[in-house]
Order: structure tokens, then C-alpha cells, then sequence
């Protein structure tokens, strides 16, 4: 028989060697800020290229002439893009329908195909407001998206709906008396880090001004004002944001002061990327609630909101930074009338 010790050395030799498939190759550690302040990004290249992989934009269609006649002159009811040539028009229609229409539907999941100026499907009237919505980011939004832009492809990546999105969700409810309500806590949710922090912190953080604080900014005279829920949900939405843009605290935050602004610079871009989303679901989604089938809307009635997964798949920025506004000049801002 094997001596005890034999065998707990075999047993850790095996743990050991299993541990260390968890994840492979090994981690890469970069140094971003003084030594021992954990200023560190790590990140493993396997799990780079597999985001990599999975975030490629579709080719560009050719551009189109942006000479002649208006569309707005040549087809009825055009009423966000009719500043465009028709080539530019028919361009953006076809890609359009690569980005998110079903294949086997093309033009008829937004179209009545007897009558193309038809309204009856709501689709019609949702692809409107978002057209709407992707102009604006791309014009009035450029302190978080930049030159590079967005396309409905930054979000649906040819799926009707964007599949990284959010509804009010009460959880599951307990036997009863004080547990009948979780408040959103304690049960695994994939977009908070499976933590046992608030499932939802995006209701009153992302579509409502609500304050994204843990403590106060100013001198503890008065005491905190934050309360621990307001601190629960601020490191909720924290923890959402890292694994969104898959990245560490330290890619928006100086770790020796989380609160401080003298950290790295992206935290300036995230901070506008939350007003943004926030500007997105007030102004553009939430109002669609009202022309939505049932079948559309979440268990408490409301309808699919955004967050920064949605367009961010993981990477810190959406396509790898691929230029899309680059490549359809059509979704920036309306052009003068020749």
C-alpha cells in the first residue's frame, strides 16, 4: 500500500496540473502604473484572438456616388435618410438588411413589399428611430465613439434584436415573509460577474440619471450620504463594464484611488459612454415600448435596453476599433441640400 504522504503528493501534483489547464497559456501581466500599486492589465492571448475572431465586421459594401437626386425626392415617406443620392440610399438598404434582417425576410421583415412607404409593421417604425438614434451617436457622441463610429452592426451583428440587452427583472422569489423578494440579490447573473450583487443595477444607473457613487466627494462633515445600496450598485455596474469591455478595474481607474480622475484617460471616455447609454434608452428605446408586440417585452412590460456589452462583445472597443463610420458616411450627420 502507498504511504499517506505518497498519496497526498499525488494528490496535489494532480491538482495542480489540473488548476493549470484552467486557463492556458498563462496569463500576461502588463504594468501600467508604479510598482506595487496593482497597476497591472492581464489578459490571456488565447481568449484576445477567440474575442478577436468573433467581433470581425462584415465587408463594406463599394461606395456609392453621393451625386445626383435625393432620395428623398424619388421615394415616399423618407423621412430620416432622404438627404442621401439614391445610390447611397439603396447602399445602406442592402447592408442594413445584412446587419439584422432575417435571411429568409430580407427587406420584408421591415417592408410591406406591395407598398415600401407603408408604416404598418412596427419594424418600419423601429428601424426609423434607430436610424435616428445611429446619426446622433455618430454626430453628437464623438466624446465616446470618436471618429470611429457605429452601424446597426455595431450592435445587432445580423440579429433582429441585439442579444446583450437588458429588461426589468425581479428575480426569483422565495417561500415567502421577508425572503418573498430578493431585491435583485443573491442569484447568479451572468451580466454582473454572476456575483451576489444587484442583478440590475442598469435600470436606475443606465436608464436613469441615477448617482454612480460610493462615497462623497466631499469632506465627511455631514457624513457619507451614500447609503450601501447606492455602493452595491455602483460596483455592480463596475463589474458589468470589465467584463463588458473585457478589461481590469485599471483600465479606466487609478487603483490607489478609485474616485480620482488623475488615473488613466479612459475613464473620461466611460464616463460619456454612460451618458450616452443613458441617452440611448430615455430618447431612443424606451418610448418604442409603445408599438412593440407582447412577445417583444420583458416580464414587468418593458422592453430591451442597452448596456455596454451590448456593443462592446467583450473588447474594449466595439469591432476592434474597426472603422465603420468610415465605411458608411451615410450614418453620420444630414448633409445639406445641394
Amino acid at each position: 500500500m502507498r504511504s499517506a504522504s505518497t498519496c497526498l503528493t499525488a494528490l496535489v501534483l494532480g491538482s495542480a496540473l489540473f488548476l493549470a489547464g484552467c486557463e492556458r497559456p498563462p496569463p500576461a501581466a502588463d504594468q501600467i502604473g508604479y510598482r506595487g500599486t496593482s497597476m497591472g492589465s492581464v489578459t490571456n492571448p488565447r481568449t484576445l484572438e477567440m474575442r478577436e475572431a468573433a467581433n470581425q465586421p462584415p465587408e463594406a459594401q463599394p461606395a456609392a456616388d453621393p451625386t445626383g437626386p435625393r432620395a428623398s425626392t424619388i421615394y415616399q415617406n423618407v423621412k430620416v435618410l432622404g438627404d442621401l443620392s439614391e445610390g447611397e440610399f439603396i447602399r445602406l438598404m442592402a447592408s442594413m438588411t445584412e446587419w439584422l434582417a432575417p435571411p429568409d425576410q430580407s427587406c420584408a421583415y421591415c417592408h410591406n413589399v406591395e407598398n415600401m412607404a407603408d408604416e404598418s409593421k412596427y419594424q418600419f417604425r423601429v428601424a426609423r428611430q434607430m436610424l435616428i438614434m445611429t446619426r446622433s451617436l455618430n454626430t453628437d457622441w464623438k466624446s465616446h465613439v470618436g471618429e470611429t463610429g457605429v452601424t446597426c452592426y455595431t450592435c445587432h451583428r445580423g440579429n433582429p434584436q441585439p442579444q446583450a440587452t437588458f429588461k426589468l427583472d425581479p428575480g426569483p422569489r422565495g417561500a415567502g415573509g421577508f425572503t418573498a423578494s430578493r431585491q435583485g440579490q443573491n442569484f447568479a447573473a451572468r451580466a454582473v460577474g454572476s456575483t451576489s450583487l444587484p442583478n440590475d443595477p442598469f435600470t436606475q444607473l443606465l436608464s436613469y440619471a441615477g448617482e454612480i457613487r460610493v462615497n462623497t466627494p466631499t469632506a465627511l462633515a455631514a457624513g457619507n450620504p451614500r447609503t450601501i445600496q447606492d455602493a452595491e450598485l455602483t460596483y455592480s455596474l463596475m463589474i458589468h463594464m470589465s467584463e463588458g469591455l473585457g478589461v481590469n478595474c485599471t483600465f479606466c481607474h487609478n487603483s490607489q484611488n478609485f474616485g480620482a480622475w488623475n488615473g488613466p484617460p479612459q475613464r473620461a471616455t466611460a464616463f460619456h459612454g454612460i451618458r450616452m447609454v443613458r441617452d440611448i434608452n430615455t430618447r431612443h428605446v424606451q418610448p418604442l415600448a409603445a408599438i412593440l408586440p407582447p412577445e417583444r417585452l420583458g416580464p414587468e412590460g418593458d422592453n430591451a435596453k442597452v448596456f455596454c456589452t451590448t456593443c462592446h462583445q467583450a473588447q474594449p472597443k466595439p469591432m476592434g476599433g474597426a472603422p465603420m463610420l468610415r465605411d458608411y458616411p451615410e450614418l453620420g450627420a444630414p448633409r445639406p441640400a445641394p
